[in-house]
């Protein structure tokens, strides 16, 4: 599945109207395969990301839990350890060389 559409249920604060937006363009765009649409295409795609968000903001008014919300700042922090661990730490940078 995509790996850029994050999960937008369950935390503080809720997600946007713009998180929601882009989760279904990238849905969408993995969907069709376009990353932008030839004209012929346009209205259907924007068409279905308009349809996409709809039900995803259905989804996240519907679902139900009692775990606490999610802090977003600790989930992001979580994320980039399991990236650095995934891939491995960056190379260290260089010094600027001396003249």
């Amino acid at each position: 599945m995509c790996r850029n559409i994050k999960t937008l249920f369950n935390f503080d604060p809720p997600a946007t109207e713009l998180e929601i937006r882009d989760a279904s363009l990238q849905f969408v765009r993995k969907l069709s395969g376009f990353a932008v649409p030839s004209r012929a295409n346009e209205a259907a795609f924007d068409a279905a990301v308009q349809d996409v968000a709809q039900a995803a903001r259905r989804l996240i008014v519907g679902l139900v839990t009692h775990a606490e919300p999610k802090n977003r700042d600790v989930e992001a922090t979580r994320a980039r350890a399991r990236s650095a661990e995934r891939f491995g730490k960056p190379p260290p940078q260089h010094p600027e060389p001396r003249n």
